[in-house]
């Protein structure tokens, strides 16, 4: 064990190296004094280091000790507590609150030799205690400053129990709903997602990561993990160049500009080489062109699986080629720790190469402030001060209402009236306080939302008649285990059709449970699970004015619904405050504003359906036969479009308008269209711009998504919206990865989804 005098020597032969390499230093390259400054910092730390030091911040170890209780004596939490009082351990992750976190801490700092502190990981993935909207669902409110403000919230609760790391954001594209980790993500679109993978980034980790309220973010799953094929959790990707520079890797490259500090890479293959070893992604693209200076840390064991991949024979090998290829971090892999010194002893793998991965590690390290403060993240009075705070609850609260998309509303049963109507309300969902939390939210308790029958008990000018009808799930539910889903015992259901019948309205919330979607999720069937179906049918049988709530992860196919229940309402998980976002928008105290991030598919045998699609030669029936690109069972279309959502209002568009029909490729393109509120509601809509580059190189999209913006009008409104197209967004990556804008004729969409046909033409030249 190391005295606090030895530490202060240490300390100050590492400034003494500081100084000794800023004067001797001859690389006038650099320009960014602060960086040049923290390169010499860890430079400096990185020649005190031994080897097995430097592999061991490269090893990142899941938490192993009940830290109240005595030291671990056997077994494999005895090896992980001897390697962290060695100095062998360079982060540890679902350690958290501020015992936990001091106890590990102190270990680190005031017991070994060079008193390393340790980076402290979470799955902070929305919201720590206080929980906001599933990600997918905040993506559906496709605004930038209610989502930074949610990932704001979610850092200040996780780094007052003592977190400064987060697994977020997760910026997979991903065009198949079977896929359960969608809800994760920010649905289908690149230009969306990286939007919002910016807008998570900045909220994780505020103007200046040496705060105390921020947290290192992570870009995930590098990459292309939504591309599993079938849909199927951990499984193969095979997928295009143009696909994967056009479709996966925007929103990475816009979380790498934006400071993401570290990066996670995925389960997957790609191309066949799994990517925890592809030193194409990582080092080639990543660190290359990119010019990334964070760190990559592989997803739970992810370089061991190299190995079941078939592309490694044993550990030794997988270590070798994930580190070639620029892995940083083993997590719970115990690959790095048992191989790499043996590796660099015996010449196999480059010293220089540890010495980069640990001190990418170490930079993080220096930025987070863990070097002057190791204890700063540990603050008992800001965890009881901080964590589930009045001003937390209302702004998950806001996020969540701003995340609801309203698919339908025929007969204009909503706004539900606020006295005078008896109202039934069906669904075993509707009284539930766990399921509305969603998938991965590990650091909250269990049933603390407000159910939708709580929220909607608050409106007392109706009589509200609550039956749950049938069981959707049977027993326990946890994150590690599979929902048992209810698909025998219809006991409820006749209750809940009596109830129905004298009913003016039928509240039904229906859809999947919170644990029915996220990692190891994957469903080939997307209808309402179990029972709930039937369910829907009895009651609509003996009252049609049905509303319709779904408690979603993912979308869904719903082509009876959509053709027989007027009013539908995507509801989500939408965390903490699930009850009172839904009741105060049906009562129509908050008007919907949110649009799909992703095609809800009429039936599973559509996927992947995405709007962005290709054209292919034979797109329509020009010649009245059977030889085009059909199904002879099923449409074409979507159920509903990519950036479809109704508002209790409508909003008119005319007026598109551009300042000239011809420009050089290097031009700005101004583009207007005028919004008129004609409805009998004030109101928000998101006015979306698509584009359509009519010939090129390579075969292109039907339309992609260039601009959007979120604008409020009150009723009888009318207001003008300008858009700008630059060459970020008028180009494409061809097949060698090359980022090019090409001479030709294009097309302008604008208006209140990608199923817009209000177009303008001009030609670049």
């Amino acid at each position: 064990m190391i005295s606090r005098n030895n530490r202060i020597i240490l300390s100050c032969l590492c400034l003494i190296l500081i100084a000794a390499s800023a004067c001797t230093s001859k690389d006038n390259s650099k320009t960014n004094k602060k960086d040049d400054m923290l390169d010499q910092k860890v430079d400096s730390l990185l020649a005190l280091m031994t080897l097995e030091e430097k592999v061991g911040q490269m090893n990142l170890y899941n938490g192993f000790w009940e830290v109240t209780g005595p030291m671990p004596e056997e077994g494999n939490a005895k090896t992980k507590y001897e390697h962290l009082r060695k100095g062998w351990v360079g982060g540890m992750l679902s350690v958290r609150g501020y015992d936990n976190v001091m106890k590990m801490q102190q270990i680190a700092v005031e017991e070994t030799r060079l008193g390393i502190p340790l980076i402290i990981g979470f799955d902070v993935i929305h919201g720590y205690k206080t929980l906001s909207p599933i990600p997918l669902a905040e993506s559906a409110s496709w605004d930038l400053e209610a989502i930074e403000n949610s990932a704001r919230i979610a850092a200040v609760e996780a780094s007052a129990a003592g977190i400064n790391w987060t697994f977020a954001p997760m910026v997979d594209i991903s065009r198949d709903p079977r896929w359960g980790r969608v809800m994760e993500g920010a649905g289908e679109d690149p230009y969306l997602g990286s939007k919002i993978a910016v807008a998570r980034v900045k909220g994780f980790q505020g103007d200046d990561l040496s705060q105390p309220n921020t947290i290192a973010a992570t870009a995930k799953h590098f990459a292309g993990y939504g591309f599993a094929e079938a849909g199927r959790e951990y499984n193969t990707v095979d997928i295009s160049v143009s696909k994967l520079h056009n479709m996966v890797l925007p929103p990475f490259k816009a979380a790498a500009e934006a400071g993401a500090r570290s990066f996670m890479n995925s389960f997957n293959d790609l191309n066949g080489d799994p990517v925890s070893g592809s030193e194409y992604l990582q080092r080639d693209i990543l660190k290359g062109k990119w010019n990334f200076n964070g760190f990559v840390v592989s997803d739970w064991a992810s370089i061991n699986e190299i190995i079941y991949w078939g592309r490694a024979k044993d550990k030794r090998e997988a270590a070798k080629i994930a580190a070639t290829a620029g892995s940083d971090m083993d997590m719970e892999g115990y690959v790095y720790i048992k191989e790499l010194v043996n590796l660099v002893k015996e010449g196999i793998v480059d010293e220089r190469i540890i010495d980069e991965a640990a001190g990418r590690i170490l930079r993080v390290k220096f930025e987070l402030g863990l070097f002057d403060d190791p204890y700063k993240y540990c603050n008992k009075e800001n965890e009881k001060k901080l964590i589930g705070q009045e001003s937390h609850h209302e702004a998950v609260l806001d996020m969540a209402k701003k995340s609801v998309v309203l698919l339908k509303n025929d007969n204009k049963l909503l706004p539900l009236k606020k006295e005078g109507q008896k109202i039934a309300l069906i669904g075993h969902l509707a009284n539930d306080k766990n399921s509305p939390l969603g998938s991965w939210r590990i650091a909250s308790d269990d049933n603390t939302a407000v159910s939708i029958l709580e929220g909607m008990n608050a409106y007392k000018g109706n009589e509200l008649i609550y039956k749950k009808g049938v069981d959707l799930f049977l027993g326990e539910t946890a994150f590690t285990k599979e929902v048992k889903i209810n698909t025998t015992d219809r006991t409820g259901m006749v209750a809940a059709v009596n109830a129905a019948k004298d009913a003016d309205v039928v509240v039904m919330v229906l859809g999947e449970h919170g644990f029915q979607s996220g990692e190891a999720r994957s469903r080939t069937q997307l209808d309402l699970p179990g029972l709930q179906q039937e369910l829907l049918e009895a009651v609509y049988k003996v009252n049609k004015n049905i509303v319709l709530v779904l408690q979603n992860g993912r979308p869904l196919a719903l082509e009876w619904a959509a053709e027989h229940i007027p009013s539908i309402l995507v509801g989500w998980h939408l965390g903490t405050q699930t009850g009172n976002a839904i009741a105060q928008v049906l009562y129509g105290d908050y008007n919907p504003s949110g649009k799909l991030p992703m095609t809800f598919p009429r039936n599973v045998g559509q996927i992947p359906i995405y709007y962005n699609h290709k054209n292919t030669g034979r797109a329509t029936n020009r010649e009245g036969n059977v030889f085009w690109s059909h199904y002879i069972d099923q449409e074409n279309s979507p159920l509903y479009p990519f950036g479809h959502g109704l508002s209790y209002t409508n909003f008119k568009y005319s007026d598109l308008t551009m300042s000239n029909s011809s420009y050089a490729i290097n031009d700005e393109i101004d583009i207007s269209v005028t919004v008129s509120n004609i409805g009998a509601y004030n109101g928000k809509e998101v006015v979306q711009l698509y584009l359509r580059d009519l010939v090129g190189s390579l075969v292109r999209p039907v339309k992609e998504l260039k601009g959007f913006e979120l604008v409020s009008l009150k009723k009888g409104a009318t207001k003008t919206i300008e858009f700008k197209l630059t060459s970020k967004e008028l180009g494409f990556y061809n097949n060698s990865g090359e980022y090019i804008i090409e001479p030709g004729d294009f097309e302008v969409f604008v208006g209140g989804s990608s199923d817009t046909t209000l177009k303008a033409s001009f030609t670049l030249k």
